[in-house]
């Protein structure tokens, strides 16, 4: 059930098609993203349990519009899950998945970096596996929307990775690379 609920295509998702729509990538990237909430654990002690859930969405107008559709009035662990668009000078703190879109890979480097041993879910969408240094990278195989996942570096941020979504992911590094 969960493999079908992640395993959305880049065409059209199985809900969208059956209603004769066209899904486009970000729809299906957005979707995503929303549901990575539900399948990973953020520690205690680096959550404000009162507070909403956030992404923060580096990318175009396009991209930042389709995240904020698929959060809305979504809830993670009974809080509002919220989408705030990062300005060009933004970081990644207060933000618990952090999606870096293609458009904006020249700041990849610097804002991984600054996630990096935070308790923060990070996520880009580049060709290049071998300098990704995202914990979820995106990648188009065949048409569809598919994710690999770096262990290691959710490790260094304390973040608990469902089995569930390691099954579903394409590939799942258990070793840095």
């Amino acid at each position: 059930m969960l493999a079908a609920a992640l395993a959305v295509p880049a065409g059209p998702t199985a809900a969208l098609a059956q209603a004769g729509l066209q899904a486009s990538e970000y729809q299906v990237k957005a979707a995503f993203l929303c549901k990575f909430a539900g399948y990973v654990e953020w520690p205690a002690a680096a959550d404000r349990p009162d507070g909403p859930f956030v992404i923060g969405v580096l990318g175009d107008d396009e991209v930042v519009q389709e995240v904020v559709r698929a959060a809305s009035g979504l809830q993670v662990q009974g809080r509002p899950m919220t989408v705030r668009r990062l300005a060009r000078n933004d970081g990644p703190a207060g933000v618990h998945i952090l999606f870096i879109a293609r458009s904006h890979a020249a700041r990849q480097p610097e804002l991984l970096a600054g996630a990096r041993g935070q308790p923060t879910l990070t996520v880009t969408e580049t060709d290049n596996a071998a300098t990704v240094a995202s914990i979820i990278n995106f990648v188009l195989v065949d048409d569809k929307v598919r994710f690999d996942i770096a262990l290691p570096l959710a490790d260094q941020g304390n973040l608990k990775i469902s089995a569930r979504l390691l099954g579903v992911a394409r590939k799942v590094a258990t070793r840095p690379s």
